[in-house]
């Protein structure tokens, strides 16, 4: 996809005693020595509550864990997989056993050791009792089981095929983890303060006030530019924005689009944007009321303006969509078209499915989702305008997605939004379209099944492609959703900082970060 939003990139320089003894590998900072430090300082919207790897699937969390933890796969900001701590690794025994080469001379941020065994201990409390109580182990139980090999390889031993593990290794719970220091201080006291592999380690953690990061100087991968990185957990948009362009903090993540205009015309700020991964998609209850008939679902597909949505709602900053995915991600098919602005044929669709005008239809949204708010009433506009009468329930968003969206209760169409992490459509199309998945109320499709199965059977990049598309076009087809925008990810930046390099995925890295 070609957009002004990726031309800017090439303007771009590229708790207890358990909790006191985990204090103890803070760094000691002699008095006087704060004066000579350099620190970065960095606002985001949200607390990610909890540090550890595996009980999160927050991007908050990404946005400040990508500094702490590493995982055997590093994905850049290329959105290209590189080896992290493995250096290699090898498919073995008809693709049923991964071997990974382990980098040697890698410590912890407590002096511990990375090893084989570090990896082993990482994916059995993954898969075990602890991973249960989070919501990482879902996307891991491929895994049969861990061999330590030696001390420096490994072997992945697979139940099934898993051709998005290289992937998912990259990222969230398959970060590694230290044995020894979890087993000393406990799982608690790890939420708060972690151990991890990368170029930060955690100073202090204050849950919705912030988090202090201060340089590893053991990090095997190089120095980072900055001795401290200050995170702040600043909700209110307004609030951001006032201390980004005071200079109160360096950058800002979760700009809002509405703010977009203030930081282009501020003299000592900039506007950072990349095409990330986050779809907005409106899905339909295909098994009941009106939009039981494709005929309504693609009415009201056509009744709506996206192209003019996306300018005047969200300043241009995202892009159309004609399946749950943006052009970044694996399985996309820049030949699917979305359905086109049509009003008349909207209403021509709607006489012939037998649709009364004034007829009534519910939009279900979680309560929490500002932009969509507004852009919900515009929704409702387009769709009078054919004859039919929408009415916009709110719901707080834990009921939302646990209650509503969980048990089928939604209206004739309720809002989804997905971050697709992995930039592999089978990410999303498996929770959206597979018969009993949980983002799945209503599709129950022998055909879709098959489709999905087939991608998730193979390691062939081709077959999984064409399956994956095919399962944009059937959707597409059958109007099961109505793909809204693709949102392009947005930071706001201090002139001052150099080096800055956005991450697609808000998974922001700071090393390579300076401040002047």
């Amino acid at each position: 996809m070609t957009s002004f939003l990726t031309s800017l990139l090439g303007q771009l320089p590229r708790r207890s005693v358990a909790l006191a003894a985990a204090l103890a590998v803070l760094p000691v900072v002699a008095p006087g020595q704060a004066e000579a430090q350099s620190v970065l300082t960095v606002a985001q919207s949200r607390d990610p509550q909890n540090l550890d790897p595996i009980d999160t699937f927050r991007v908050a969390w990404g946005s400040v864990a990508s500094n702490i933890f590493e995982g055997l796969i590093l994905r850049n900001e290329d959105l290209e997989l590189e080896p992290g701590l493995a250096t290699s690794w090898e498919f073995l025994d008809d693709d049923t056993r991964i071997r990974f080469h382990l980098r040697e001379g890698v410590v912890f941020h407590n002096g511990e050791p990375f090893n084989a065994e570090a990896v082993q201990y990482t994916f059995e409390r993954l898969l075990g009792e602890a991973g249960a109580a989070g919501p990482q182990r879902a996307n891991y139980t491929s895994i049969d089981s861990i061999e330590v090999v030696d001390e420096q390889t490994v072997d992945f031993l697979m139940n099934q095929p898993d051709p998005v593990l290289i992937t998912k290794l990259a990222g969230y719970g398959a970060m590694i983890v230290p044995p020894q220091y979890i087993e000393e201080v406990g799982e608690e006291a790890f939420d708060m303060h972690p151990v991890g592999t990368g170029p930060f380690q955690v100073v202090e953690y204050t849950p919705t006030v912030g988090l202090q990061l201060a340089r590893f100087d053991g990090y095997w991968n190089g120095e980072a530019q900055v001795d401290e990185v200050n995170i702040r957990f600043i909700p209110e948009a307004a609030t951001r924005m006032s201390e980004l362009l005071s200079g109160g903090v360096d950058i800002s993540l979760d700009i809002e689009t509405n703010s977009v205009e203030t930081i282009r015309n501020a003299g000592n700020v900039g506007l950072v944007t990349v095409d990330g991964p986050s779809v907005t998609i409106l899905r339909f209850h295909i098994n009941e009321g009106i939009t039981q008939d494709p005929r309504v679902r693609r009415a009201i597909t056509m009744a709506i303006d996206r192209p003019t949505i996306i300018e005047a709602m969200l300043g241009g900053l995202a892009s159309p969509i004609a399946s749950a995915q943006g052009a970044g991600s694996f399985g996309y098919d820049m030949a699917l078209e979305p359905y086109p602005f049509d009003p008349e044929g909207a209403r021509a669709l709607l006489a012939e499915a037998g649709v009364a005008p004034r007829t009534e239809i519910t939009l279900d949204m979680n309560n929490s989702n500002d932009t969509f708010r507004e852009i919900s009433q515009v929704i409702a506009a387009y769709l009078q305008a054919v004859g039919l009468e929408l009415n916009i329930r709110s719901h707080e968003t834990s009921v939302y997605f646990n209650d509503i969206l969980a048990n089928g209760r939604t209206g004739e169409m309720y809002l989804f939004g997905w971050g697709g992490w992995t930039f592999d459509f089978d990410n999303t199309a498996y929770l959206l379209y597979h018969t009993g998945e949980r983002n799945n109320p209503y599709i129950d499709d022998a055909h879709l099944n098959a489709l999905l199965d087939l991608e998730r059977s193979t390691y062939d990049r081709d077959v999984r492609e064409q399956a994956l598309q095919d399962v944009a076009a059937y959707a597409n087809e059958n109007a099961l959703d109505l793909p809204l925008y693709n949102t392009a990810t947005l930071y706001g930046v201090n002139e001052r900082v150099q080096g800055f390099v956005p991450a697609p995925d808000s998974r922001m890295r700071y090393m390579n970060i300076s401040v002047e």
